[in-house]
C-alpha cells in the first residue's frame, strides 16, 4: 500500500474485506508455518532490543534499520517466509513502537512498547508481489520453495486492479485473508450530492446503536436488540460450557488430555463466530445510517462521543455491557463509511443531551422507559432522538476542544425504524410493531419558537388509547394499525 499519494489525484479511501479460505491439509500446514515464522521474526526483534537495552544502547526500531538487519541475516533464516513477508512484520513492529512513543510523549502513561512474544503474527504482501485471479491466490515464499496457492471461499468484493495488499492471519483456529483495496470516494449526479450545510445529529447507545435526527424533521432509529440478545446468549452459553467442562480441566503442571484440547478448540471457534456475528451487525447498522444520510442529502454528521463513561466504575454487570458496546469500533466503522460516501463526521461532547429538553433547554429527570416528557413545555418523544436533536446543534469549538451549541433545535416528526443483526440466530424479519396506531405529524418545534412562547400553544395531550413515541399500548378495536413510518407526538 503506498504511503504517499499525489495531492492532485482523486480522493480515495482504503477498505479491507476479510475472506475465508478453502484449504487442504498441506496448505493449512504451510499457512500456519508462515505465521509461526513471522512470530519468530517478532521474537528476534524483541531479543535484539532487549540486548541493546541491557547495554544501554539506543533501541533498534526504525524500519530502515530493521531492514538492514534482516538483509544481514541472509536468506532462509525464517523458513518459508520470504523477505517481503518478513519486512511486513518489521513494519508492524516499527509502527507499534512509534505509536506507543507518541502516546507516552502526549502524557499517556498506560501506553506500552511492544515487548510481548506472539506465536502467530499476521503476514502482509503488497501489490506486485502476489497474484490474485478470481478466487485463486498465489503467495510468494522463500527462495527455492514453491509458492503457496490458496483458494478463496468467495470472490473478493473489490476490482482486482484496485487491490493493494493481502494479509494472511489466524482467528479462532482458522486461516483468513484480509484484502485491502483503494476505493474512490463516491461521486453523485448533479443535485444529489450530500450538502455540507445539512447537519444530522447521531446519538450512540446500546439498545439503539444509532439514533439520528435530520435537518427536515426526519429521524432514524436503528435497533440493536438482536445484538444485545446475541451477547447475552453467548455469555450464558459460555458459562454453561465452563461449568460442564470444569471437571476435565488439568491440574497445574499437568498436560491437558485430548478431550480437554478438543473442548478448548471448540470454545475458541464459538468465540470467533460470536465476534464475526457482532462485527457484521455493527457494519449493517452503520451502513443503514450512511444510506439514510445519503438519501436525505446530509453532508455533515455530528456524533456525540460517549467514551467518557468508560472511566466510570458502574459495577460488574454494567461494566460488562460497556465493554460489549464497543464504542470506539462503532465510531470508527461509521467514520469509514461516511468518508467513503463523502460525508464529514465530527465528534462532540454529548454531556447533558439525554437529560435536557431540546425545546426549552430545561433540565428534566431521566425517564424510566424510552419516552422522555418535559413538564415545562409539555413535549414528549423518544429520548434518544431528543439527544440526537440536541447533538445536531453542537459544533466543535476548534482545536482547543469542547463544543458550542447554536439556538435552533429541530425535533424529528417522521421516524424511520430499522433493525441491525437480521442474520443473528432467532432474529425475525425487520418489521414494526403493528400495535402502534397512526398519529398525525405534529408541528416542527424549534428552540427559537420555544423562546417566543409557541411551545405553550402545542395541541393538547392525546386521548388515553393513543400512544406516544416509545410507548407500548394496544390500539383500540376497529382502528387501523400503523404499518409505515412512526410519527412523533407532542402534548
Amino acid at each position: 500500500m503506498p504511503r504517499r499519494r499525489d495531492s492532485a489525484a482523486p480522493a480515495v479511501v482504503y477498505r479491507t474485506a476479510r475472506v475465508g479460505l478453502r484449504l487442504t491439509r498441506a496448505q493449512w500446514s504451510r499457512g500456519f508455518g508462515l505465521l509461526r515464522s513471522a512470530g519468530d521474526v517478532w521474537a528476534c526483534l524483541l531479543e535484539v532490543n532487549a540486548w541493546r537495552r541491557q547495554r544501554r544502547d539506543a533501541p533498534l526500531v526504525s524500519y530502515q534499520a530493521l531492514c538492514r538487519e534482516l538483509a544481514a541475516a541472509g536468506p532462509g533464516t525464517f523458513g518459508d517466509l520470504d523477505s517481503v513477508g518478513a519486512r511486513s512484520v518489521l513494519r508492524r513492529f516499527s509502527d507499534a513502537w512509534f505509536a506507543a512513543a507518541k502516546r507516552r510523549r502526549a502524557g499517556d502513561t498506560t501506553a506500552r512498547f511492544p515487548r510481548r512474544r506472539r506465536g502467530l503474527v499476521p503476514v502482509r504482501w503488497y501489490h506486485g508481489t502476489f497474484a490474485l485471479d478470481g478466487r485463486q491466490l498465489r503467495l510468494p515464499t522463500a527462495a527455492g520453495r514453491p509458492p503457496l496457492r490458496l483458494h478463496l471461499d468467495r470472490t473478493v468484493p473489490y476490482p482486482a486492479e484496485r487491490v493493494r495488499s493481502v494479509t494472511l492471519l489466524a482467528d479462532g483456529g482458522r486461516l483468513w485473508l484480509e484484502v485491502t483495496a483503494e476505493i474512490p470516494v463516491s461521486v453523485y449526479p448533479d443535485g444529489a450530492a450530500p450538502d455540507p450545510g445539512r447537519v444530522a445529529g447521531v446519538d450512540l447507545g446500546v439498545i439503539h446503536p444509532y439514533a439520528v435526527a435530520g435537518p427536515d424533521g426526519h429521524g432514524l432509529l436503528v435497533s440493536g436488540r438482536a445484538v444485545r440478545a446475541e451477547h447475552r446468549m453467548h455469555l450464558a452459553d459460555t458459562k454453561a460450557r465452563r461449568r460442564a467442562t470444569a471437571g476435565h480441566a488439568p491440574t497445574p503442571g499437568q498436560r491437558g488430555a485430548r478431550r480437554w484440547r478438543k473442548m478448548r478448540r471448540r470454545a475458541r471457534l464459538v468465540e470467533a463466530r460470536h465476534r464475526r456475528r457482532v462485527r457484521q451487525a455493527q457494519h449493517e447498522a452503520a451502513k443503514t445510517v450512511i444510506g439514510w444520510a445519503v438519501q436525505q442529502r446530509v453532508g455533515t454528521l455530528t456524533v456525540g462521543d460517549p467514551r467518557g463513561v468508560l472511566d466510570l466504575d458502574a459495577g460488574r454487570r454494567h461494566n460488562l455491557r460497556l465493554r460489549q458496546w464497543q464504542i470506539g469500533r462503532a465510531i470508527a466503522i461509521l467514520r469509514d463509511k461516511a468518508e467513503l460516501a463523502g460525508i464529514t463526521l465530527h465528534l462532540v461532547d454529548e454531556r447533558g443531551t439525554s437529560s435536557t429538553c431540546p425545546a426549552c433547554r430545561q433540565r428534566i429527570r431521566k425517564p424510566v422507559g424510552r419516552t422522555m416528557t418535559c413538564h415545562h413545555c409539555n413535549i414528549s418523544g423518544h429520548r434518544d432522538l431528543f439527544a440526537a436533536a440536541t447533538i445536531a446543534t453542537r459544533t466543535p469549538a476548534g482545536a482547543g476542544g469542547g463544543t458550542t451549541t447554536t439556538a435552533a433545535v429541530v425535533l424529528p416528526c417522521v421516524l424511520t425504524h430499522r433493525r441491525a443483526g437480521r442474520h443473528l440466530p432467532g432474529a425475525g424479519p425487520s418489521r414494526r410493531d403493528p400495535r402502534r396506531p397512526h398519529q398525525p405529524p405534529p408541528t416542527t418545534v424549534t428552540a427559537g419558537a420555544a423562546a417566543r412562547g409557541s411551545v405553550g400553544r402545542l395541541r393538547p395531550a392525546p386521548p388515553p388509547h393513543t400512544t406516544v413515541a416509545g410507548s407500548r399500548s394496544t390500539a383500540p378495536a376497529g382502528e387501523e394499525p400503523q404499518t409505515g413510518e412512526r410519527l412523533w407526538s407532542q402534548h
